[in-house]
């Protein structure tokens, strides 16, 4: 009889490898396609920022991915969620270090990330995801030096001018 951990063992690494070659021969093409997030305007505290919008799911899954230009001081993007939870990101083909922002449903900020680096090794997902332990409703993501631009602190406030 043959044990499920020699089946299973080389199926998983095969899944693996093939996954790791599609990302690393993905054409240029795809990863280079911009997708044209709506935009919008948020104000944190005093600082009125301009902002693209991740709402959908598909939107939220590509949000930065092998994008290449950085956010302009005053800008930034939205990811919005349908509901409260403990929303994570994952800095995976992120190619520039991010400041990162937890917002409830009420535009209290609850946590954030400066300077957040993005993976290096994707073997080691634990030292680019980043995780609140407080529910929220937004993500506010940037570029790093956003936080300490806009003087963003722990009492910080969002709110939403039209998205």
């Amino acid at each position: 009889m043959v044990r499920k951990a020699a089946v299973l063992i080389p199926a998983a690494l095969v899944s693996f490898s093939i996954g790791l070659a599609g990302i690393i021969f993905m054409p240029d093409e795809i990863k280079n396609r911009s997708i044209d997030f709506d935009k919008g305007t948020i104000k944190i505290d005093n600082s009125v920022i301009n902002v693209e919008i991740a709402e959908s799911d598909a939107e939220r899954q590509r949000w930065l991915t092998f994008r290449e230009d950085k956010f302009q001081p005053n800008s930034a993007m939205i990811l919005v969620y349908p509901k409260l939870d403990y929303h994570e990101l994952w800095l995976i083909n992120i190619v520039y270090n991010l400041d990162i922002m937890w917002f409830d449903e009420n535009g209290n900020l609850v946590y954030m990330i400066k300077n957040a680096k993005p993976c290096e090794n994707i073997l080691d997902p634990q030292k680019c995801t980043f995780k609140t332990t407080i529910p929220s409703k937004y993500i506010v993501v940037s570029s790093s030096g956003f936080i300490k631009e806009n003087n963003i602190t722990n009492t910080s406030k969002l709110s939403i001018i039209s998205i």
